[in-house]
């Protein structure tokens, strides 16, 4: 049997969490798609910028969790609220790491797997379980958050690293994370040990929840519904809170635990080396992957320097931009003829294009990166202006042609 924890009994509190029940795994691709549309609602829409937005989201955050904290039981609104916030946190985290910092898609991975794993680590030396069942006291309740925090954070980066950096899109990469959570679905039925096939799942649904978004807000011309990001928001935003009221209704989710906090829990074997293995087939997998992606994607890019150099046009560093060129005259033309709308809607085509290009291009020269990314952040901003000026987004998209050769 299992100790359950070390704290007197006078600070044991009833279950904090849901029962992990068809509900919990709806609710959590609900609030994961939410975090990545939400979060580009508030960056990009209300032109808020990463900063700005991550300090709001951040501090919202912290109240809720406070809330959290000082509840005495699960209540549905005031969890998934938490879990909606520390989605839409977790994805800024990552963004502000890799367009802020500079960190590499790949460093970023490997930190969030380091602290996950270390969290890990922390949360079983002191419990000496992982249980998702029995979260009763204060510090369970905070190793808990801990890990949902960079569950969240990894998924981002696991999910942009497949989808921008290898090249994949979000629809690819969607494919294949549901493929790999069927996968573990399956083992978890032939009895892999559920609190590790808990917490890979839960991993997973951030980059399979960010391919949903992104397929249901992009313009169908890229693939997409066409939804746009203010629209998928909400319509997810009210199928989680109609959801979480039905479970509030019902208290299908409550646990058992709620009743009577019991002293004791079973213990299920075989999760240590069960764990070894199957994060080491991840590891050989992945890596073995990434090479023969990486591969690929590098002698593409000897094929253009090739071709570049044999019909004697030269090429940025960065590959043929002529795609952005195109798109900003285009801008640029309509704009000239008084076309604000349009002129508008193909900047949002040169958003789309250089965000899925970005990682790419960042891998060829990073210093050159930065240059043209900060001349179409001025070409967006003018663009999103409350009260746009032609002439001032004339000048920014005149200055973006110069840069881009």
């Amino acid at each position: 049997m299992t100790r359950l924890s070390t704290e007197p009994a006078t600070l044991q509190r009833l279950n904090k969490v849901p029962e992990i029940t068809v509900y919990f795994w709806i609710i959590k691709i609900l609030c994961t798609t939410v975090g990545e549309t939400a979060a580009d609602y508030l960056n990009v829409n209300l032109n808020l910028g990463l900063s700005a937005t991550s300090v709001v989201m951040g501090l919202l955050l912290a109240v809720v969790l406070v809330l959290q904290f000082k509840s005495r039981r699960y209540v549905p609104a005031l969890y998934w609220l938490a879990v909606a916030l520390v989605s839409v946190f977790g994805t800024l985290v990552t963004d502000n790491l890799t367009d802020k910092a500079g960190l590499p898609l790949e460093t970023s991975t490997l930190i969030f797997a380091t602290l996950l794993g270390a969290t890990f680590f922390a949360w079983y030396r002191a419990e000496r379980t992982l249980s998702m069942h029995s979260i009763f006291t204060t510090r369970r309740e905070a190793f808990y958050w801990l890990t949902i925090l960079f569950t969240f954070a990894l998924g981002t980066a696991t999910g942009d690293l497949l989808a921008e950096k290898l090249g994949l899109g979000y629809s690819l990469t969607g494919v294949i994370v549901a493929s790999i959570i069927t996968l573990v679905a399956v083992a978890w039925r032939f009895g892999l040990h559920s609190i590790l096939s808990f917490w890979i799942i839960y991993v997973l649904t951030r980059p399979l929840g960010a391919a949903i978004g992104d397929y249901l807000s992009q313009p169908a011309k890229h693939g997409g519904l066409g939804l746009g990001a203010p629209l998928t928001s909400v319509i997810f935003f009210t199928a989680i809170g109609a959801t979480v009221a039905y479970l509030a209704v019902k208290k299908i989710d409550v646990s058992a635990i709620d009743q009577a906090a019991p002293e004791t829990e079973t213990v299920e074997r075989g999760g240590r080396w069960q764990t070894l293995l199957v994060v080491s087939l991840f590891v050989i997998a992945g890596t073995s992957g990434y090479y023969l992606r990486t591969n690929t994607l590098n002698n593409e890019r000897a094929m253009e320097a090739a071709q570049s150099a044999s019909s004697g046009v030269p090429v940025s560093v960065l590959g043929d931009l002529s795609v952005f060129r195109d798109i900003t005259q285009d801008s640029l033309t309509m704009l000239t003829a008084g076309d604000q709308a349009g002129a508008t809607t193909r900047i949002a085509d040169l958003e789309f294009e250089w965000d899925a290009a970005a990682s790419l291009l960042k891998a060829k020269d990073q210093a050159e990166w930065t240059v043209v990314d900060k001349r179409i952040d001025t070409v967006l901003r003018e663009f999103r202006s409350t009260t746009p000026n032609p002439v001032t987004e004339t000048t920014a998209l005149q200055e973006l042609l110069k840069v881009l050769g």
